[in-house]
C-alpha cells in the first residue's frame, strides 16, 4: 500500500512539474495582435464623415498613410504585443485585384483578401473571410488580440469564433456624423470598443478637385525623394536630439502617425509635388528619413 501511494505521489509530483514548466513557456510567450480592416466599412464611413460622401469615386483614401496610423495606434494599446500583420478585405470583379488594391498588398506586413464585387458595387464573401481567418488565427493560438475596424452585424459570428478560442476582439469604429454606423448586436459581442474621430481621418481622406499639382519637370524620382527625406530628418534630428531619435528606432520601419504626416507635408512644400496615392514615393521618403537616423545613432 505504502508503495502505490509512493507511485501515485510520484506521479502527481511528475504532472505539476510538467505542468509548471508548460505555465513558465505560456508566460515567456509574447502575446501577439492582428488588425483586421473591413475596407467595405472604412471607405463608407471615413468617406461619410471627411468627404461628405460615401461614393470612392468622389474622394482620396491615402491607404498607406492610414495603415501606417492604425499599426501606431495598435502597438500604443497593445504595449506588450507584437503584430502578426493587418488584414485589409475588400471587394472586387471576379476577385481580381484594381491598381490601388494591390498596391496596398504590397505594403509590408499587410494581407489582402478580396470577395466578390457584384453589378451593385456590393460586397459579397468578405465577412465570411473575415470570420474563417479570425477563427483559424485564433484557434491556432497565432493571435491573443484582434482589433477590428468594421460595422457589420454579420460580423457577430467571426468574433463569436475567435472568442470560443481564447482570443478578445476589439472593435475599432469611424465617427458618425449622425446616428450610428456599426451595429448593436456587435457592439454587444466585443471586448472592447473604441471610435476613431475626424482628427484621426482627416490626413489621409481628400475630396477630389483638380489634379494635383506637380513641378514643371514632373514627377520627382525616387532618389530625388529619397534625399528629401534625408534632408528632414536631419531638420528633425536637429530640433528633438538624440534621445527622441533612441525612442524612434525600435519602431523601425514605422513611423509615428505624427511623424509620418509631418515628414508629409513637409516633403510635399519642398518637393512641390503631391506624394499622396504615390505608394513607391511615400516608402521612398520614408527610407531616405531613416537611412539618415540610422547613421546617426
Amino acid at each position: 500500500m505504502n508503495d502505490d501511494l509512493a507511485a501515485l505521489s510520484a506521479r502527481i509530483d511528475r504532472t505539476n512539474e510538467l505542468l509548471q514548466r508548460m505555465l513558465a513557456e505560456v508566460a515567456k510567450t509574447p502575446s501577439t495582435h492582428a488588425i483586421f480592416v473591413d475596407a467595405g466599412y472604412l471607405y463608407a464611413a471615413a468617406g461619410r464623415l471627411v468627404a461628405g460622401t460615401e461614393d470612392r469615386r468622389a474622394f482620396d483614401l491615402d491607404a498607406e498613410g492610414l495603415i501606417d496610423a492604425l499599426i501606431d495606434k495598435a502597438r500604443t494599446i497593445f504595449a506588450d504585443s507584437r503584430l502578426l500583420r493587418v488584414y485589409w478585405y475588400d471587394g472586387a470583379r471576379r476577385r481580381i485585384h484594381t491598381a490601388e488594391q494591390q498596391t496596398i498588398a504590397e505594403l509590408p506586413d499587410v494581407k489582402v483578401r478580396l470577395g466578390n464585387l457584384n453589378a451593385n458595387n456590393q460586397q459579397k464573401g468578405v465577412d465570411s473571410l473575415i470570420r474563417s481567418d479570425l477563427e483559424s488565427l485564433a484557434r491556432h493560438r497565432a493571435i491573443s488580440d484582434a482589433a477590428l475596424l468594421g460595422g457589420d452585424e454579420d460580423l457577430v459570428s467571426a468574433v463569436e469564433a475567435a472568442q470560443g478560442y481564447g482570443a478578445r476582439v476589439h472593435l475599432w469604429g469611424i465617427e458618425a456624423p449622425e446616428g450610428r454606423n456599426q451595429a448593436e448586436p456587435l457592439l454587444w459581442e466585443v471586448d472592447s470598443q473604441r471610435t476613431f474621430d475626424l482628427d484621426f481621418f482627416k490626413p489621409y481622406v481628400s475630396r477630389r478637385t483638380a489634379p494635383a499639382y506637380e513641378t514643371a519637370a514632373g514627377r520627382p524620382t525616387r532618389e530625388d525623394v529619397r534625399f528629401v527625406g534625408a534632408q528632414i530628418a536631419a531638420k528633425w534630428l536637429a530640433a528633438r536630439g538624440r534621445d527622441t531619435l533612441v525612442e524612434l528606432l525600435p519602431g523601425h520601419p514605422y513611423l509615428p502617425g505624427s511623424v509620418d504626416q509631418d515628414l508629409l507635408v513637409e516633403a510635399e512644400g519642398l518637393l512641390q509635388y503631391s506624394l499622396r496615392g504615390q505608394a513607391d514615393l511615400r516608402r521612398a521618403l520614408r527610407d531616405g528619413f531613416w537611412d539618415h537616423l540610422r547613421t546617426q545613432y
